[in-house]
């Protein structure tokens, strides 16, 4: 290493590290007229010259030059950037600079594609991240691309690789000579077809109905040995013609899935899933929701939006939609007026909807802590109807005990239906159960900042309503608690809020502030009356034990 110049630092090497000849030719002459510039001195070379007329503009190019790219182990080699250009005046260290400013326009060589995260690294124990089931990626970091998965290694996936395009040319050159016959609509099959259908019908029949005594041992040894970490041993349980068919699709599969994480469309590897399509939505998501991990490191889930069912693709999911018969949410029907229905769905007899319907709420909600034990819970799920079945717009979840009277203990509007009203509808609605019940009821806490938003607003128009048709002069919360069923903690903490609370002589009086009431009127003349809950359309009573 040449003093100043650091070995990596020229943007000229090659890929394995050494310099270019023409570098290499620079430096040992340098060094063989070191002695020669110091007896006398000789014209300056070109590079010289240059660095000369522009030394201000080196400093400032050192400064604006970019951070290489890491290696492959994860270590930043150092840049031009830290070259130190010295004060000395001998031709000598001119020289020196002369020809690392010299290279300083080579464009730099990556090693692999500028995507790739080098922090990441594959979830498969023991797997260095090198290969990729493809052939055709240097690396990988997710289970689909993994080789050692698979039981494969990195050259058997090349080798593989190389064995499919030269089928894909052959099965495309054999295309190419059918095409040149007659086109009749019943065409018989030609001879090549005939002869590669015998072919696949005798590899079929080869194939053994049972593993024999020393193959199953093989196969159990295995599972036991690596369980879930690896891919079940596949030889000798179907044909080799099926067995690489089998293959193909899943290398299929991982080039589409790879060419999606280049896109930005999926983030295999990070366990955290960024999109959902959810009926003829697609919806980003806010928050990490515990799904199945073979499910959650894929990024995007496509669900079934009347039962809820996720699965991985838009083929499974088109296949389910053919076939699923629900067209609303399971339990009864306690209200509907117009086209918005709500349905009392029991947790206990219908766990596996309500356990999905959690899942999905998580999605969106950052304190959202029930996940399985859906049991003790009600879910009261909101819904709007057209000519295609009952859509979701939004549930809240209800303790059937509740030792301290929490008529909600999670509530959420779907993204696609927020800022339409239907929030404060849900909570009207949760509050009119607990008038039924003849009950005070109040959120669980912590709520959501959101949550926090929409029940302020709705205390706000409960109270403010309450005041307009007031006509007394004294006044109690214990008797608006009464009646709005609203907790009176949450009565004071709305008054304080619109400083219509006051400690005047000894007593608590409530301020009748007209400003704010009429304030109140025009937005709900603005407004109308077409998101609103209708107490005549309910039809329900409270449950009885659990």
């Amino acid at each position: 290493v040449i003093r100043g110049l650091p070995l990596l630092m020229t943007a000229g090497s090659s890929s394995d590290g050494t310099e270019d000849s023409d570098f290499s030719a620079d430096l040992e002459h340098v060094e063989a007229s070191e002695s020669a510039h110091r007896r006398s001195s000789t014209r300056l070379t070109r590079a010289s010259l240059r660095l000369s007329r522009s030394s201000q503009d080196l400093k400032q190019g050192a400064d604006r030059d970019e951070t290489p790219p890491r290696t492959p182990t994860g270590n930043a080699p150092s840049s031009e950037s830290d070259i130190e250009v010295s004060s000395h005046s001998n031709d000598l260290l001119s020289l020196k600079e002369a020809a690392a400013h010299d290279l300083s326009h080579r464009p730099k060589r990556r090693r692999f594609h500028e995507s790739y995260n080098f922090n990441m690294k594959c979830p498969t124990p023991g797997c260095n991240s090198l290969g990729h089931l493809t052939g055709r990626h240097e690396r990988h970091f997710s289970i689909s691309g993994c080789p050692l998965y698979h039981n494969l290694s990195a050259d058997e996936c090349k080798g593989k690789a190389s064995t499919r395009d030269k089928q894909a040319e052959e099965r495309t050159l054999s295309h190419r000579q059918d095409e040149n016959r007659h086109s009749t609509r019943n065409q018989a099959p030609t001879e090549r077809q005939l002869r590669y259908k015998e072919k696949v019908t005798e590899l079929r029949r080869k194939r053994n109905s049972s593993l024999n005594k020393e193959q199953k041992e093989k196969h159990m040894e295995h599972r036991q040995s690596h369980r879930a970490s690896r891919e079940p041993l596949l030889e000798n349980i179907t044909s080799d013609y099926d067995l690489e068919l089998f293959r193909k699709a899943q290398a299929r599969a991982s080039e589409d899935l790879e060419k999606l994480r280049l896109a930005g469309q999926v983030s295999e590897g990070s366990n955290m899933i960024k999109t959902i399509v959810f009926g003829r939505y697609e919806l980003d998501t806010w928050y990490h929701s515990p799904y199945p991990e073979e499910y959650a490191r894929l990024g995007r889930l496509y669900m079934c939006e009347f039962c809820l069912k996720y699965m991985k693709s838009q083929t499974i999911l088109r296949r389910h939609m053919a076939k699923c018969v629900w067209k609303h949410p399971p339990g009864d029907e306690i209200y509907r007026k117009g086209n918005i229905s709500v349905f009392e769905v029991d947790g206990k007899k219908n766990k596996i909807y309500c356990q999905n319907l959690c899942l999905l709420a998580k999605l969106f909600l950052d304190h959202k802590t029930l996940y399985y034990d859906v049991e003790p819970f009600l879910f009261y799920v909101m819904t709007e109807a057209d000519n295609t079945g009952c859509h979701l717009v939004g549930y809240f979840s209800k303790e059937k005990n509740s030792f301290l009277n929490y008529n909600v203990s999670c509530i959420l509007t779907m993204p696609q239906y927020m800022r339409q009203g239907y929030g404060k509808m849900l909570i009207d609605f949760s509050y009119l159960l607990s008038k039924v019940e003849e009950k005070v009821g109040s959120p669980e806490r912590p709520l959501s900042d959101l949550g926090l938003i929409s029940y302020r607003s709705y205390w706000k128009e409960v109270l403010l309503r309450y005041l307009n048709n007031f006509q007394g002069k004294e006044i109690s919360i214990k008797e608006i608690s009464q009646e709005t069923a609203v907790n009176p903690v949450d009565i004071v903490s709305t008054l304080q809020s619109l400083q219509m609370l006051k400690y005047w002589k000894g007593k608590h009086l409530v301020l009748k502030r007209q400003d704010l009431i009429d304030d109140w009127k025009a937005k709900e003349t603005k407004r109308g009356n077409g998101k609103s809950i209708d107490p005549t359309a309910l039809k329900w009573t409270p449950p009885k034990g659990t």
